[in-house]
């Protein structure tokens, strides 16, 4: 199977062990050349992660990217990268790298993040991505009018900038997002999935490849293994 399942009893022990892998993954990159390099999911759920990440005392640098970002002021309560640095306080070796202009402009924002890529084309250390109700992950989402740009794994493009449709009323902004195969060209990939009925979305589109759910795409992208990271 293209994903390996782990389920968690409650989200705390997800968090304990997703940190675990993240750990490992930092420390064996800064063992092997110095720094580690991660793409990193925004929401609630992963903020104790990349705490926790935090405090565990990596013993060099590690430069992280939002896997996404509102194009909004940094200081913005909607910006993603805000609440990576926040998270990531405790340690000034971890550094969070902004995707996305200071202005929000989003055909700037965009330049921004594909020059970031291009001067940083290794593969990911490791990337942890949630996933919505409707299926999207990073801003990936269904409906959006470049959706299938997103998810080509052989564009060649690693980031382009999208609009929601409709948009979160919570967020209603447009956003810059990595591709599906950037996310991809990484060593690991995790997925983090909370509650019953995200569930049942994730099981719709491990069954159906073709699945109007853009996480579908992920689960099922050829050469590649997810681990798909749930709890109640």
């Amino acid at each position: 199977m293209p994903w390996i399942e782990h389920d968690h009893a409650d989200v705390g022990a997800l968090v304990a062990h997703v940190t675990e892998v993240f750990v490992d993954a930092c420390r064996e990159a800064i063992h092997a050349r110095g720094q580690a390099w991660l793409a990193l999911a925004g929401g609630r759920t992963p903020l104790p992660v990349y705490a926790q990440l935090s405090a565990a005392g990596l013993g060099g640098v590690v430069s992280a990217i939002p896997t996404d970002e509102r194009c909004v002021p940094h200081d913005h309560p909607a910006c993603n990268l805000r609440a990576l640095r926040e998270a990531f306080a405790a340690d000034a070796n971890i550094v969070g790298n902004p995707l996305t202009r200071e202005d929000g402009d989003v055909d700037a924002s965009l330049a921004q993040a594909r020059a970031l890529l291009a001067v940083n084309p290794q593969p990911f250390d490791a990337v942890l991505l949630g996933m919505g109700a409707d299926g999207h992950f990073a801003s990936l989402f269904p409906g959006a009018a470049n959706l299938a740009e997103g998810l080509a794994t052989e564009s060649g493009i690693d980031a382009l900038a999208t609009l929601p449709d409709p948009l979160p009323p919570e967020a209603p902004f447009a956003r810059i997002s990595l591709t599906l195969p950037r996310l991809l060209y990484a060593k690991q990939i995790h997925l983090v999935v909370t509650g019953a009925d995200k569930r049942a979305v994730l099981r719709h589109a491990q069954a159906h490849p073709d699945s109007a759910f853009p996480v579908a795409a992920l689960l099922h992208a050829p050469g590649h293994h997810v681990h798909i990271h749930w709890s109640p």
